[in-house]
């Protein structure tokens, strides 16, 4: 009888399933590789550990029930935001190494804005959905169409608001590898007139020639 009351008495707060300890385990793993991501100086190794934090993520979305958003994390941010970073790097020949440039000496400042961020952003989560209650016996909310009604539906203002953010960081990123390396201000080296600079480079090695 005890043993029948036990198996039908509610889930507690306090007493953790497996899914849970999972949830916290990968949740655990997902923070530490945001907190390498931003560290390290080395950009290539701050890449792949951005894969695992965004991998991560996506192992979040599949416990919590919603697959959908799961996949396009994969597809989307690992399967092409990442690749479009390394190719990045690799366009532009960054440092495979150890860089001192990606350390700007402003890490105390940015883990004060981090964590006020982060407080803020708990805070407002907690406070709107503090009433909110996922209806078990209804449709699955992980789906692609109640994801799709709620989102375009809900939704439509800040994901249209994403998108153009988006497209000006990419513009923005277009604008600065367009730079030239040795102009800081960024026009394009002045040619000599009347003649190429391929010439004017071979008329120099003549001059040093004659002067030997």
């Amino acid at each position: 009888m005890n043993a029948t009351v036990a198996a039908a008495a509610p889930h507690g707060f306090l007493s953790p399933i497996g899914v849970e300890i999972a949830f916290l385990l990968v949740g655990l793993v997902t923070l530490g590789a945001a907190i390498v991501t931003v560290t390290t100086k080395q950009l290539v190794h701050a890449a792949l550990w951005l894969v695992v934090a965004l991998g991560g993520l996506a192992v979040e979305y599949l416990l919590l029930t919603a697959e959908f958003i799961a996949w396009v994390q994969v597809l989307i941010y690992v399967g092409s935001v990442v690749v479009l970073l390394l190719f990045g790097l690799m366009l532009t020949r960054a440092p495979i190494g150890r860089s001192p440039d990606a350390d700007s000496g402003n890490r105390w400042v940015a883990l004060a804005v981090a964590l006020a961020a982060a407080t803020a952003l708990v805070w407002v989560v907690v406070d709107a959905f503090r009433t909110q209650w996922i209806d078990l016996d209804g449709a699955p909310q992980g789906t692609t169409d109640v994801t799709g009604a709620i989102l375009f539906r809900n939704w439509v203002l800040p994901f249209e608001a994403l998108s153009v953010l988006l497209l000006a960081a990419l513009v923005g990123a277009i604008v600065l590898s367009r730079k030239a390396k040795d102009d800081p201000d960024g026009k394009p080296p002045k040619e000599p007139k009347g003649r190429t600079a391929q010439q004017a480079q071979q008329a120099q090695q003549a001059q040093q020639e004659r002067t030997r």
